[in-house]
């Protein structure tokens, strides 16, 4: 029995001692791979994992703000749009009527005025600057009831950029009496590649034309009356017209021989 109680104890021991050797060794060796991954870092790899943000490229900035300017559209033309039309006039007379469309950078704008018996209204407008893409055309027509208008159809004109455009209207109002119309204005645009059109209307301008006579004459009634009766005003002022007339009637009153 002794003997077998040394043996189990001395069995303990050394199992104790190759069970504490085993801790050492994989603690030992746990240290080494600690230190070895410290001083060499993982390198960077390429794939989808590993991928770390780069910084664009210097020369990549310039064509992204490139192509936003190109893509700005190009601001509008400011032109000045002058109307002259006669405030009042004899029935039976003829006379014009003007429309012009010219370049005003400033922004000028004609008030509201009488000359010379005539009205002039203008006022700023702004066309869309299309003379790269698209034939731009100046249309305009003039609708008035009851007065002879001369042309009476829509008239265009080509508008190009930096030029004027003039419109002319004769007018003869028949009779009498208050008239009011309307001038209108529109764009139209061909685009030179598709034969594409539109149209955009720019102005339409009020006109207010009043038409007289004389004792219900006409005007080319009234213009004959005036000449003769110039005539025979001149005719009476004469000097001598007076002796004359006391001969004429002297002879006539003399006796007969």
């Amino acid at each position: 029995m002794r003997i077998s109680n040394r043996t189990l104890i001395f069995s303990i021991i050394i199992g104790f001692a190759i069970l504490c050797g085993c801790v050492g060794i994989f603690f030992l060796t746990s240290q080494r791979l600690v230190q070895t991954g410290a001083s060499h870092p993982p390198e960077s790899s390429n794939e989808p994992g590993g991928v770390q943000a780069t910084e664009p490229l210097p020369s990549e900035l310039p064509t992204s703000d490139s192509s936003e300017v190109t893509a700005l559209p190009a601001l509008p033309e400011r032109r000045r749009l002058t109307v002259e039309f006669p405030a009042q006039m004899r029935a039976g007379d003829s006379d014009l009527v003007r429309l012009t469309l010219e370049v005003d950078d400033l922004g000028n704008v004609t008030p509201t005025a009488q000359i010379g018996g005539n009205v002039i209204t203008g006022q700023v407008v702004e066309i869309p600057n299309l003379y790269e893409s698209h034939n731009v055309i100046a249309e305009t027509r003039f609708d008035i009831a009851g007065m002879e208008v001369r042309p009476a159809e829509l008239v265009s004109e080509p508008l190009s950029p930096g030029s004027s455009v003039t419109f002319y209207w004769s007018i003869r109002p028949p009779d009498a009496g208050i008239y009011r119309g309307t001038i209108w204005l529109y764009l139209r645009f061909v685009d030179k590649l598709s034969d594409g059109e539109s149209r955009k209307t720019i102005s339409a301008q009020i006109v207010e034309i009043e038409a007289t006579n004389l004792f219900g004459l006409s005007g080319n009634l009234a213009r004959t009356t005036g000449v003769v009766g110039s005539v025979v005003g001149t005719l009476i002022s004469f000097p001598f017209l007076e002796g004359i007339i006391k001969f004429i009637f002297k002879k006539r009153n003399k006796p007969g021989k």
